[in-house]
């Protein structure tokens, strides 16, 4: 089973940006398979929807990291470890721009992108950007077809309702074909069918101390039937589980969380969310963390 663990990029973590190569080099060093990212741009004082979970908005999200910069520093400081995103907000980029993020980051590693895409919720962070929140499910389906279209062979020609990019040549390919693979969360039918038709895999979430077999399986299984009948051969879907931590969190629960994934719903490759288990603590302390967690899983 892979076990990675996301980059110390939020919160008091991101005040200390030399932390990242640090945090990188040590989880391979630990035998880490992946380390990971999210996308977060504000935290709103009074926030429209409060995060998924939560009564209010975390204040780890005050600070963050950009995370195509720090998945390059990751890149450049480790050999082995597949390098991921959960997520990026997809609708707030420009395809052209995003395809170009992504196959550098690819091509620096020399292949270890995994695009975790997502359409986004928070409206404060959607203004910001100047991107209407009521187009983020169609602007994210055409980003597909456009990634599709940069990464695939010159000339590069897209014509969509949010993005047009005239006959070009695009030198810069990813070192993976047809691109990096795609894992997506889904919510909704909507979603289920995103993924069954789009996407390399699913992109579920959980948290240790409530997490049940079924919020991985029962929606694995409709994507599954959806790409059934799409046409595609439903084994080529997988899933990638992120285990979202929470202050109070034992490091056997989330142990324990990952090998009931494993056991009782198929999963083959796991990553931990250590910014709210983490809170307030040094790099040194969050690596030490993911070192337990790999002793015990690994144990197991």
């Amino acid at each position: 089973m892979k076990i990675g663990f996301n980059l110390p990029q939020f919160g008091s973590h991101a005040h200390r940006p030399e932390g990242v190569a640090m945090f990188a080099r040590r989880a391979e060093e630990m035998g880490a398979d992946s380390l990971w990212v999210g996308d977060r741009l504000l935290a709103p004082v009074e926030p429209e929807i409060n995060y998924p979970g939560t009564t209010a908005f975390p204040t780890e999200f005050r600070a963050g990291l950009d995370p195509f910069a720090t998945l390059t520093v990751a890149a450049v400081v480790t050999t082995r470890p597949l390098l991921g995103s959960s997520v990026l907000i997809t609708p707030w980029y420009a395809p052209a721009l995003l395809a170009r993020s992504l196959a550098t980051i690819d091509q620096l590693s020399g292949g270890r992108v995994i695009a975790g895409l997502g359409a986004g919720w928070a409206p404060e962070e959607f203004r910001s950007v100047g991107v209407p929140i009521a187009e983020r499910g169609p602007r994210l389906d055409e980003c597909l077809d456009a990634l599709a279209a940069f990464w695939g062979t010159n000339p590069v020609d897209h014509k969509g309702s949010f993005w047009t990019t005239a006959a070009s040549y695009v030198d810069i390919k990813p070192v993976q074909r047809p691109g990096p693979p795609i894992y997506m969360p889904a919510f909704t039918s909507t979603g289920i069918n995103r993924v069954a038709r789009r996407a390399n895999g699913f992109l579920p979430a959980v948290t240790p101390g409530s997490f049940e077999p079924t919020t991985i399986t029962a929606p694995m299984a409709r994507i599954q039937d959806a790409a059934a009948r799409s046409g595609r051969d439903p084994g080529e879907l997988d899933v990638i589980l992120r285990v979202n931590t929470k202050a109070g969190d034992s490091v056997d629960s989330i142990a324990e969380t990952i090998l009931r994934a494993r056991d009782e719903a198929a999963v083959e490759h796991a990553f931990v969310d250590l910014t709210f288990r983490d809170r307030a603590t040094s790099v040194e302390h969050a690596v030490d963390l993911a070192g337990r967690v790999l002793g015990l899983v690994r144990a197991r």
